[in-house]
């Protein structure tokens, strides 16, 4: 079975409400094969919601303790990431999954790349928390730019 952030399968669930439909992994999800989950969602977090970004490190250093995930209005809402990234990955272990398809860019999702926490649009190297945990329990994460859907 294969995880995947539940906007992509068209839920709304995004911070803004709204979703990020993509037609490839909305097909895997009617055909049976990935099981949607919104991490931000999990650990508490409301939808709509503020926009969120990890402050100066990645999801690396948040899990650590060493860094935070704020909102825009600097609302520190790390431990909802971290809660989110925990009961993803109960979901991933009970299902036995192996791979994830995430959003990109995402402080929960981001794999490689993620909002560099200025609420700019500048971008840094490193992954979302929930990514980073996943990764960390050898799950393989791609995002939606990046997977091949052949492979699934």
């Amino acid at each position: 079975m294969i995880l995947v952030s539940a906007c992509l399968c068209g839920i709304n669930c995004r911070y803004d409400g709204g979703n990020s439909l993509n037609k490839d992994i909305l097909r895997l999800f009617k055909e049976g094969k990935v099981i949607p989950v919104c991490p931000e969602q999990l650990g508490g977090l409301e939808t709509p919601r503020e926009p969120h970004e990890i402050l100066q490190g990645t999801g690396e250093t948040v899990l650590d303790g060493k860094d935070k995930v704020a909102s825009v209005k600097e609302k520190d809402s790390t431990e909802n990431f971290v809660k989110g990234a925990y009961e993803t990955l109960k979901i991933a272990q009970s299902c036995d999954a192996k791979a994830a398809i995430l959003k990109a860019k995402s402080p929960s999702c981001g794999v490689g790349v993620i909002y560099d926490g200025s609420f700019t649009g500048n971008k840094k190297h490193g992954n979302g928390v929930t990514a980073e945990l996943l990764i960390k329990n050898g799950i393989k994460v791609y995002t939606e730019e990046n997977f091949n859907d052949k492979n699934f």
